[in-house]
């Protein structure tokens, strides 16, 4: 049986030469590639974090976006030997982030903290 690993690769393999296969058929063709899709950046887009920092297992960190700001998204990260992200996820009033974590067989964990912030 193939590990998730070999399966994974192989399907990425499979999708890439499609994808070449494809352009090459456009380009012989001499049909133009699709336009790529705008992006959108929202106004007053930002990243903000609270670098790593140890804490007690399970105290939450919390990162607040600047000024009158709202989250779009975010994230955490636990470090240390056995660490793990309890939880992620948005502060109630949708201005921040909160993460938290624990670290086995020890009293505290390091935990980072993202928001992606915007207007």
């Amino acid at each position: 049986m193939p590990s998730m690993k070999t399966t994974a690769l192989a399907l990425a393999t499979v999708t890439a030469a499609t994808c070449l296969a494809t352009a090459g058929v456009a380009s012989a063709q001499g049909a133009q590639a699709p336009a790529k899709p705008a992006v959108h950046v929202p106004p007053g887009y930002q990243i903000v974090n609270l670098p790593n920092a140890n804490v007690p297992n399970f105290q939450r960190r919390t990162v607040l976006c600047p000024g009158t700001k709202h989250v779009l998204g975010g994230g955490g990260e636990a470090q240390g030997n056995g660490a793990i992200l309890v939880g992620s996820f948005p502060t109630p009033d949708g201005r921040g982030w909160i993460a938290l974590g624990r670290q086995i067989g020890y009293n505290d964990v390091g935990i980072s903290v993202y928001a992606v912030c915007a207007d």
